[in-house]
């Protein structure tokens, strides 16, 4: 009778179980977009403390400015009731998250940082929205629509996203 050695791989002890890898990568996914989700509500909060008074603060390229968005992207949908646009976006919010938590292991790094920063964003904004007055935007150029770091994890997150998955597709193909 032979003992396995501790480098063994047939030793059950030392082999992870199936699929350990795909949850770990998954409950990353998970981790990262709930940290994403509330340091853009923390910096929500501050804004309100700081901007609350009307006060805005000039930084050069944008400013910080208080609004608050009762719609959609570009305040579409402002003239619609809170409640539905606050089911709506769970809606898009939660579907997201499955998607992104079941395709989790197959997908590049990047398209899964991508994945999580879209998913803390839309989970970002969800929370922020269920008060009522609306998602606090703070972040203002005069020349486009105020938006807060939420927008700017689902912009960028999209970006990455479409970005690991074209570049991991020409992987697979030179494989």
């Amino acid at each position: 009778m032979s003992v396995p050695s501790p480098a063994d791989p047939a030793d059950p002890a030392r082999t992870p179980p199936i699929g350990a890898k795909a949850w770990r990568v998954k409950i990353g996914l998970l981790v990262s977009a709930a940290v994403l989700g509330v340091a853009d509500l923390v910096i929500k909060a501050l804004a309100e403390e700081l901007l609350s008074n009307g006060a805005t603060v000039d930084l050069g390229l944008v400013n910080l400015k208080l609004l608050y968005n009762t719609g959609v992207a570009f305040s579409l949908g402002a003239n619609l009731a809170p409640w539905l646009v606050i089911a709506a976006t769970a809606i898009i919010v939660l579907a997201m998250a499955w998607y992104a938590v079941s395709t989790a292991p197959a997908m590049p790094a990047l398209s899964r940082a991508g994945a999580a920063m879209v998913v803390g964003g839309g989970a970002g904004n969800l929370v922020d929205r269920m008060d009522g007055r609306g998602v606090v935007d703070y972040l203002h150029s005069g020349w486009f629509p105020t938006f807060n770091l939420a927008d700017v994890f689902v912009t960028v997150g999209v970006g990455l996203y479409v970005l690991g998955s074209l570049l991991g597709s020409r992987e697979q193909e030179k494989a």
